[in-house]
């Protein structure tokens, strides 16, 4: 999917909002277990019920491997399921060297068709050059996560240029790439922080989980994250996929969705983008 076709499916459906599809073998209801394929018809579902609300789904991909060979096949049966017009994000989170991340790309992007990936850039331009190499594919860079441990390493500030890590790792990937193929990660809850990275990153898509059941706000991610085209992909996962744990698991996951999705048509509104 090009940067313009995401740009106008925001437009078309009033909404930035991705669903998370952390689909968990223990959490979802328990009347689908019995069916051959119970993570698969759960995302099913879920994606029935929700696809005129969102623009991108967004398996993590550790829910599918833990289930072994048969968590694969639900997660290629996903993907192949979701709309064509909605972009797909495997939440791989991968990054090694460069022959191996070369594999990692052939296998999410050729094996399976998603639209992009999730990448730790800790490795380097090489380690996240071979997902750039794929035409209309894109890498999506973490950048500033919302975990307790991101304090760990991403906000210590290097001694050199007084910059933080996670700012020396915007201004330097950004030049690897460019606004057609790369995007960013960076948590909700660190909604505080986006005035600076837009400086750095204006026109990049940021992709933003946390909103929900994690605690972002999404007006605060708007007021700070907002470009002229949006820019702004924000998750929800448990929020929406676990509104309810019965028979209308779906419908109550829509009524999730078009809760987000409203609030984010009067952003847009209001902020000229429509």
């Amino acid at each position: 999917m090009t940067r313009k076709e995401l740009i106008d499916q925001i437009k078309i459906k009033k909404s930035f909002l991705c669903v998370g599809l952390d689909s968990d073998i223990t959490k979802i209801p328990k009347h689908l277990l019995d069916l051959e394929d119970p993570i698969f018809e759960f995302n099913k579902q879920i994606i029935d019920a929700t696809h005129d609300l969102c623009v991108a789904y967004k398996p993590n991909s550790a829910f599918y491997e833990s289930l072994g060979a048969k968590g694969w096949e639900s997660l290629s049966k996903t993907e192949k399921y979701i709309p064509e017009n909605i972009f797909k994000i495997i939440d791989a989170k991968r990054g090694d060297i460069g022959n191996t991340s070369k594999l990692y790309a052939r296998a999410f992007y050729e094996q399976m068709n998603f639209d992009s990936i999730t990448v730790s850039p800790y490795m380097g331009i090489d380690s996240v050059t071979p997902f750039l190499e794929y035409e209309g594919k894109w890498a999506i860079l973490l950048a500033l996560t919302s975990n307790v441990g991101a304090m760990d390493f991403q906000l210590i500030q290097t001694v050199k240029d007084n910059k933080k890590i996670f700012e020396k790792v915007l201004s330097i990937s950004k030049k690897w790439g460019n606004d057609e193929n790369m995007m960013y990660v960076v948590g909700a809850t660190q909604a505080e922080m986006l005035k600076n990275i837009r400086d750095i990153v204006p026109s990049h898509f940021l992709l933003i989980p946390g909103v929900g059941a994690q605690g972002g706000n999404l007006q605060d991610v708007a007021k700070f994250g907002l470009n002229k085209d949006c820019g702004l992909l924000v998750n929800a996962s448990r929020s929406i996929i676990y509104a309810s744990s019965g028979m209308d698991f779906a419908e109550k996951a829509r009524q999730e969705a078009l809760n987000m999705q409203k609030e984010m048509a009067g952003i847009l509104e209001k902020s000229a983008v429509l």
